[in-house]
């Protein structure tokens, strides 16, 4: 009985395993093929700073499920305990590591007010210079959601750094409505909008239209979270199991 509650385990811990290695290896060339894409969408995506970071956590992500479901799989069919062991270490962290930033993130939710991205915004915002990350990944988000600043257009009368660069613009470019919503698509009318031009404007302010955008999904984001939470909580305790019972 006691051979036959073993085996099972490992057949499920293959299976469960053999579905983690899939799913990293997916990844893990999706991450690849955005990087190294001879076509030009490597330019696309090298020109967005969000979707250039957001390539290599796909790349990062891919990797270690697929060394993770590797490691699964090795060790429950060759029932070698050094391997299980490393499976079980390995989640073990990854587990830890996923609490950890879920507590910091209550800790210091105080740091995603709108208040706090006004003052950060103000501070720090240089406009259309994309050699500054902080701007780039403004302008980015502002075109991308066609938005204006963190409240509105009017953020950008009190940000020091931008009106002391952009004395001439009551916006900045990214503020401006285009035909076609991405960083290349063509200006509906840049000079009146520039002049500030309410009609020729993207007025609504970046937090409400992001914090609607994703408010849908944030049910779904939790549910999925602690879904991951507890495969991998089971992961490690069908590691530890078959551990034990290995002779």
């Amino acid at each position: 009985m006691e051979g036959d509650c073993l085996s099972c385990m490992k057949y499920l811990m293959f299976v469960f395993n053999f579905f983690i290695f899939l799913g990293g290896a997916c990844l893990l060339g999706v991450g690849i093929w955005v990087i190294v894409d001879p076509t030009g969408f490597r330019e696309i995506v090298a020109a967005n700073p969000l979707l250039f970071t957001g390539a290599y956590i796909m790349l990062a992500m891919g990797a270690m499920l697929f060394l993770l479901g590797f490691l699964g799989c090795c060790g429950a069919v060759r029932e070698n305990k050094c391997l299980l062991l490393f499976f079980f270490v390995f989640i073990l962290l990854i587990f830890l590591a996923e609490l950890s930033a879920a507590i910091l993130a209550f800790i210091f939710r105080e740091n995603l007010t709108r208040e706090f991205f006004t003052k950060e915004l103000k501070k720090h915002y240089q406009g259309n210079n994309e050699t500054d990350v902080f701007s780039s990944t403004w302008n980015s988000v502002m075109i991308t959601f066609g938005c204006c600043g963190v409240n509105g257009p009017e953020d950008f009368e009190t940000a020091p750094h931008f009106r002391l660069l952009h004395s001439d613009n009551v916006v900045p470019e990214a503020c401006c409505q285009r035909e076609l919503q991405t960083r290349y698509g063509a200006f509906v009318s840049k000079e009146d909008c520039l002049m500030g031009k309410d009609t020729y404007q993207n007025r609504q302010g970046c937090y409400t239209v992001i914090l609607n955008s994703f408010e849908t999904y944030v049910y779904l984001a939790g549910a999925l979270a602690i879904g991951i939470l507890a495969i991998e909580l089971f992961a490690m305790i069908f590691a530890m199991c078959l551990f034990r019972g290995i002779q």
